[in-house]
């Protein structure tokens, strides 16, 4: 374990945070609309108690006011004819990966408490920038960032709620500017091995909140995507995937597994970095 304060400094306290010298702004942006035909595609496992998805790292994962196709959750009801489904977890939009729906209230009920134990494995691969070579876990508390001015950002606060992420570096680029790792999490905190990495110095590929600069996102939200923002950023969106769910913990006898996205497989070949085939 990485001990405070090296890498990331000291902890900063309370009293001493200093206020957002921007305008601090909530998260928004269109959401893009999903198709049952494509949707179709992302399914992965189907049973009567539950759906799992291969979610790609452009879709918006609770309902949005854009309509029912318009995330994941809406757009998996109608596929369906479900009247409701349930989140066992979430990812961010622009994660990609694994991710669970329960189809009745009794067994999202099992797997959320499931998730309170501790009980469901989660493994992820991320590119990070820089060279990582040995695996570290950071065992750092994670809170609002009220010094950003990105509303929904988290950072390592004195104040904050335990947070724990294992990386473990997989290979590193020829020229030692990026590393692909497989990443586990203890906890389930907001933004947590986005947070985590920027705290170790090694923030995730294309991630415009933690990244070069948190105003990335704002500008990506005032005028999309644009060539200053790919110099900057590389990827449109953060190098982070699911790539395994492990339930047999918690009495299902499943363990989902999705192949990295491809965006991020392409990123990797451009770059240098060995993936393994298996990944």
């Amino acid at each position: 374990m990485i001990p405070d304060p090296s890498p990331g400094g000291p902890l900063p306290e309370i009293m001493s945070r200093r206020a957002c010298a921007w305008p601090r702004r909530m998260q928004q942006g269109p959401a893009r609309l999903i198709t049952a035909e494509e949707l179709r595609t992302w399914i992965v496992h189907e049973d009567e108690r539950l759906l799992v998805v291969a979610k790609p790292g452009d879709v918006v994962c609770h309902p949005s006011k854009a309509g029912p196709w318009s995330s994941l959750v809406g757009a998996v009801r109608e596929f369906t004819g479900l009247a409701t489904v349930h989140l066992v977890f979430r990812l961010d939009r622009e994660t990609s990966g694994i991710v669970v729906l329960a189809k009745d209230p009794k067994t999202a009920s099992r797997l959320q408490v499931a998730m309170q134990e501790r009980k469901i494995g989660k493994a992820y691969v991320a590119i990070l920038t820089g060279a990582m070579r040995e695996p570290v876990t950071v065992d750092q508390p994670l809170g609002d960032d009220v010094a950003s001015p990105v509303f929904v950002k988290s950072a390592v606060r004195a104040d904050g709620q335990r947070s724990v992420t294992h990386f473990s570096p997989i290979t590193v680029a020829a020229d030692d500017a990026f590393s692909l790792v497989r990443v586990v999490t203890e906890t389930g905190r907001k933004h947590q091995i986005r947070a985590h990495a920027q705290w170790l110095g090694h923030s995730l590929v294309g991630d415009k909140i933690y990244g070069p600069d948190a105003r990335c996102y704002l500008d990506f939200i005032d005028t999309g995507w644009t060539p200053a923002l790919a110099d900057k950023l590389l990827l449109p969106r953060q190098a982070l995937h699911c790539a395994e769910i492990d339930l047999t913990r918690t009495g299902l006898a499943h363990v989902f597994r999705a192949p990295m996205a491809e965006d991020m497989r392409r990123f990797c070949a451009e770059r240098g970095i060995v993936a393994p085939a298996e990944l």
